[in-house]
């Protein structure tokens, strides 16, 4: 099997780092991107077998991106994970609306995030 991708839209470098550690222990390539319009960019050159989207992203929102990789048949089918710390009431509908596959509140544990990645990538 070739090497699982996944890509990580967020802007804050804190938290790609947190990311990175705890997936540097598995079998995966992680792609980064800092904002909303090089999420998409990026998903639509690399193919991801995942996405971790943040919603609150500088030049596009996580929201408009996952609508964007959605309606974009060479993206549609990646499954992507919106992670957000403004976690509302009806945010996590807003999230399965644009077309997430799940939701994740921050502040969510290593362990919550690692299992809701091996929920789309069970060979991880």
């Amino acid at each position: 099997m070739s090497e699982r991708k996944i890509l990580y839209v967020e802007d804050n470098e804190y938290n790609r780092k947190i990311v990175r550690q705890l997936l540097s222990r598995s079998s995966c390539r992680l792609i980064e991107a800092a904002d909303g319009e090089a999420g998409v960019a990026i998903a639509q050159s690399e193919l991801p077998d995942l996405i971790l989207m943040d919603v609150q992203l500088p030049k596009m929102s996580g929201l408009d991106a996952t609508r964007r990789l959605k309606a974009d048949a060479s993206t549609s089918s990646i499954p992507i994970i919106v992670i957000t710390s403004y976690a509302l009431s009806g945010d996590r509908e807003k999230a399965m609306g644009a077309g997430a596959s799940s939701y994740l509140a921050k502040p969510y544990s290593p362990s919550e995030l690692l299992a809701m990645v091996k929920q789309f990538l069970p060979d991880l």
